[in-house]
């Protein structure tokens, strides 16, 4: 049997894919990753020896340049549908399976590419903000009509369909068309189908009920990472105490660079060393001689252990990683579903957020306080007994015995 996975978005968006890839192979299934044509994504999977099909432009070089401007938006949709949509059809083969996830264009190509091959389309999503609930609101998509003060989630969810239809239904309909396929009204419903995947840990990110869409909660999707620290991180760490890691993966942190550098200023102010991460933010040294190590890729499954507190920017693949190591968080939310991660941290009391509309030294020096708390501390190792960590073996499950899902 043959699996197309496919997804347009960042490190956090492929790296669950590279899990249930992994589980898939080792059942004797064939997979296909359709993704962005970066060279960390393709060393990762080619790891697993899974093949990378590139699609679409590097995301990297979209979040780091100049913003796109709006008017370009029309034509990236209907590049990224179209472009994912060949590529599946290429991968994909009838009786198969196809498993989408990432930017909502990526997913509709891979949908009609299901569709039109004969092959099972399951949709997932990795945070349940992006799945219709009466228990949160919708994504606000910028440039539509704002829902007047008080709006309930059940109407914020119902006008999600109205804008969801104006920003992609033409596009994607456009391109149904041409392919041979029938238009569809609903377009959101249609992609999401009508029994989405949540692949995220019921601690971290639970599916609330009573909610009328079938969800299957399947857990986090974990790709075992093997790689070493490295002699220079291991030489680091076991010259001190445990250090803090300041790192935001793929953000470029455009309107918040100041926090990173408050972060570590104030990490190292209040008497800890701090490992950085460069990420695409492309974060630099701090200048402090033997008390700053600044990092290109690493393996955090092996580092997180060993650190006072993660700094991170709220990504679901970040936030998982630190629960699940036991260290406490400082979540500084950027866009998208990196709010409700935050969030979650705080809830579960392993960590604190940092959204201050002005970054000052006192404000990140008294989080970085709550975070170093011992109290944070014990409570981030209690939560972390309770993440389980064989989502994508029941996914992989859930695929291959489709009467079990």
């Amino acid at each position: 049997m043959r699996v197309v996975l496919s997804t347009y978005g960042s490190r956090g968006d492929v790296e669950p894919l590279l899990a249930l890839a992994e589980r898939l192979r080792e059942a004797g299934a064939e997979v296909r990753v359709c993704a962005p044509p970066e060279e960390e994504f393709a060393a990762r999977l080619a790891q697993a020896g899974v093949p990378l099909v590139a699609v679409g432009e590097s995301v990297r070089t979209l979040v780091s340049g100049p913003p796109p401007k709006p008017e370009d938006f029309p034509a990236r949709a209907a590049a990224l549908v179209a472009g994912f949509y060949e590529a599946v059809l290429a991968e994909a083969e009838p009786g198969g399976a196809v498993v989408a996830t990432g930017l909502f264009p990526s997913a509709a190509g891979a949908r009609s590419a299901a569709e039109a091959v004969g092959a099972r389309f399951v949709h997932v999503s990795l945070q349940p903000t992006m799945l219709p609930s009466p228990h949160h609101p919708p994504f606000q998509y910028p440039g539509r009509p704002q829902a007047p003060e008080g709006t309930g989630n059940a109407e914020l969810w119902e006008r999600d369909v109205e804008s969801m239809n104006a920003l992609f239904g033409g596009v994607v309909n456009a391109h149904r068309a041409a392919v041979g396929l029938p238009p569809v009204d609903n377009v959101r419903d249609h992609v999401l189908t009508g029994r989405p995947w949540l692949a995220t840990d019921e601690v971290l990110g639970p599916w609330r009920r009573p909610a009328a869409l079938d969800v299957v909660q399947t857990g986090a999707w974990l790709a075992a990472d093997r790689r070493p620290l490295g002699a220079e991180v291991e030489e680091f760490l076991a010259a001190g105490a445990p250090p803090v890691y300041v790192g935001f993966g793929s953000m470029p942190m455009r309107g918040s660079a100041d926090v990173a550098r408050l972060a570590v200023e104030q990490a190292r102010a209040l008497g800890r060393r701090v490992v950085v991460g460069r990420g695409w933010a492309g974060l630099g040294p701090a200048g402090d001689g033997g008390h700053c190590l600044v990092v290109g890729e690493v393996n955090h499954q092996a580092l997180f252990p060993r650190v006072a507190a993660v700094v991170h920017h709220g990504g679901a693949g970040t936030t998982t990683a630190a629960a699940r190591a036991g260290a406490p968080q400082l979540v500084v939310p950027q866009m998208v579903d990196q709010p409700y991660w935050a969030a979650r941290v705080a809830e579960l009391g392993i960590g604190a957020v940092y959204d201050a509309a002005v970054p000052s030294a006192a404000s990140v020096a008294a989080a970085l306080r709550t975070v170093l708390d011992p109290a944070t501390r014990a409570r981030a190792a209690a939560v972390a007994g309770g993440i389980r960590t064989d989502g994508a073996e029941v996914a992989a499950r859930l695929l291959l015995e489709p009467a079990a899902g």
